[in-house]
């Protein structure tokens, strides 16, 4: 049975890249965001963020998620069903990429580093409620107090405008994810953007 870390303020990181290490199954909770936890390997940690190969509840690959330290409240390594996931991995022959040399240390360069690995990304934000609300696109451009986004709607429908966001309302960036994928390939190729200000995105 995993050991159920609560995670502080210190130590947190040297838990994360000892899972790293050792190539550890790992759970964790972010009960100020969301009700359900995150099972998968840590890729790498950095000094604000981290980032996680994310397996699924079906025993697949969900993509990777930089996720902020500070938003986790629980970490359980390994994972108490480890020994059963991996062996399934194993049997779809999903096994989780190497530790990746990607910036974790502030969100800029983590929205461009992840905008150079694949097409569409998501990016989860800060509500007024705490918790996350989700955006998904491609990035525009990039600016000293935030960034633009071209979106897909919840319908796979590419917004003609830009969107604004604020980097410090950024809490995970996602890669790779199959709700985002499936998005892109329904939506297909961005049509080109209209010109005018950056308006407000369409949540998922």
């Amino acid at each position: 049975m995993g050991k159920i870390i609560e995670l502080k303020t210190t130590g947190q990181r040297a838990q994360l890249r000892e899972a790293q290490q050792k190539q550890q199954l790992v759970r964790l909770w972010r009960g100020e965001l969301e009700h359900g936890s995150f099972c998968g390997y840590v890729g790498s940690v950095g000094r604000e963020f981290f980032l996680l190969w994310v397996v699924g509840d079906g025993i697949t690959y969900d993509g990777m998620y930089v996720m902020r330290h500070r938003d986790v409240t629980e970490l359980e390594a390994p994972d108490k069903h480890h020994s059963f996931m991996e062996k399934a991995l194993t049997l779809k022959n999903l096994a989780p990429r190497p530790s990746l040399a990607f910036p974790l240390d502030n969100i800029r360069d983590v929205v461009q580093a992840a905008s150079a690995m694949a097409p569409v990304i998501g990016v989860h934000v800060d509500s007024e409620e705490e918790s996350e609300v989700c955006y998904i696109g491609r990035l525009v451009s990039v600016e000293e107090d935030g960034f633009n986004m071209q979106e897909i709607t919840p319908d796979a429908e590419w917004l003609r405008e830009a969107s604004f966001f604020a980097w410090d309302e950024v809490s995970t960036v996602t890669i790779e994810d199959g709700y985002a994928t499936s998005l892109l390939a329904v939506a297909g190729a961005p049509p080109p953007l209209l010109q005018g200000d950056s308006g407000v995105g369409r949540a998922h």
